[in-house]
């Protein structure tokens, strides 16, 4: 607004100095028209035409709305020009042609530096609107630019795991079991299969918590010691006086045995098969040994069947309850017993319980004691239908589970 005032006051002072030399100049003139004759009808004609530039002029100068003090001084500027005009109304002299002349030329030069001072000053109002413009438009791009926009992210959280307990499955953070019945080859045949976090799940325990030769227990038994969730038999070290026997991380026995397949159950839980010829009970446990078996034969060896219709264990009939376990991939495994002996499930061979597992999609299995020793256990609940001679469903008394729990 000061900025305003201050052109304004600045036009105002322009105009009156303009009239003022228009008002010398009509002196001079018209002293010169008294001294040349001039007519009394040009001298009327000058005092309108001066008349009407006063005028002009008054209304240029109102329209820039200078301040009030400026505007009482310009009227009376005003005025004393009213009063110059009517005096030249009143004289009958002077050369009317040159006085025209003169008046125009000079009245021509106020009009251009009225209009110059305007213009002057409509072009600085521009360009002051044009800086407050882009002051005001760059102000708010660096605001926009240094506005931070808050966004609310939400953790992803990992849903909780369902916990599942009935007669065909189980699941917790850390253990799926989930159970299968199948009919091949006129046997029934249990299947658990089961996923870990980590192969510390799987366990193993010997009857009476025991290590000896000759020390039983019903599977059932073993493991409700143990709060088993699942349990099958093991390999009945008990019933021998060699062989590796490596537990839980444990070595309980380092002596060789000819002819048979020794399963290692790694601490990452995978497998390896191996027999004594190749390795010590040290040398397993030193890589990592988790549970060592002694029974045998390996069943499945990198995908492969590894038995064949001869194979079978000393003094076991053609088909026989089996006890297997096996492993899919990291950490998934399959347990697997069959019924046999009785006039509902004949039982199978080795390598039909080979082929069997192979077809659940076992890269490596492995035999355990079978026969009346063959029993799973699920939730505390007798799965199978285990039996020595046919008479009679019996659980056999064994020295050793394999197991999953905590």
């Amino acid at each position: 607004m000061a900025k305003s005032y201050k052109t304004a006051a600045i036009a105002y002072g322009a105009a009156l100095l303009g009239f003022t030399g228009f008002l010398m100049l009509d002196t001079f003139v018209l002293s010169s028209a008294k001294q040349t004759g001039a007519t009394e009808m040009n001298l009327s004609l000058f005092a309108e035409e001066t008349k009407e530039r006063t005028t002009t002029a008054t209304e240029q100068a109102d329209s820039a709305e200078p301040a009030t003090d400026t505007k009482k001084d310009i009227a009376a500027a005003a005025q004393t020009n009213s009063a110059t005009t009517a005096a030249v109304s009143g004289t009958a002299s002077g050369s009317g042609e040159e006085t025209q002349t003169g008046t125009a030329k000079q009245a021509s030069v106020t009009q251009k530096t009225v209009n110059n001072e305007k213009s002057d000053s409509q072009s600085k109002t521009e360009n002051t609107k044009s800086d407050t413009a882009k002051t005001t438009k760059s102000e708010k791009t660096t605001t926009t630019a240094t506005t931070v926009t808050t966004t609310t992210t939400t953790e992803e959280t990992e849903p909780e795991p369902q916990f599942i307990i009935n007669d065909t499955a189980y699941q917790d953070e850390n253990i799926s079991i989930a159970l299968s019945q199948y009919i091949e080859n006129d046997t029934s045949i249990y299947v658990a299969d089961v996923r870990l976090s980590s192969a510390q799940f799987l366990k193993t325990a010997f009857a009476n918590d025991t290590y000896g030769k000759n020390i039983t227990a019903p599977t059932s038994d073993i493991a409700a010691a143990h709060g088993a969730i699942l349990a099958i038999n093991g390999d009945f070290y008990g019933t021998h006086n060699t062989g590796y026997v490596i537990r839980n991380g444990v070595l309980y026995r380092d002596l060789p045995r000819n002819n048979t397949d020794f399963l290692s159950i790694m601490a990452d839980g995978s497998f390896f098969i191996t027999t004594s010829d190749e390795y010590s009970a040290q040398d397993l446990l030193d890589m990592g040994a988790w549970q060592c078996f002694m029974f045998g034969p390996r069943l499945i060896e990198n995908g492969a069947v590894t038995v064949d219709d001869n194979s079978e264990v000393a003094r076991a009939m053609a088909s026989n309850p089996r006890t297997a376990i096996g492993i899919v991939d990291d950490l998934h495994y399959l347990f697997v017993v069959s019924d046999g002996r009785t006039s509902d499930s004949d039982g199978l061979s080795l390598s039909e319980l080979a082929y069997f597992m192979q077809s659940l999609g076992a890269y490596t299995a492995y035999n355990l004691d079978g026969g009346g020793s063959s029993t799973m256990i699920f939730n505390g609940s007798l799965i199978n239908n285990p039996t020595t001679s046919g008479r009679s469903i019996k659980e056999r008394s064994v020295s050793d589970i394999v197991y999953i729990g905590y």
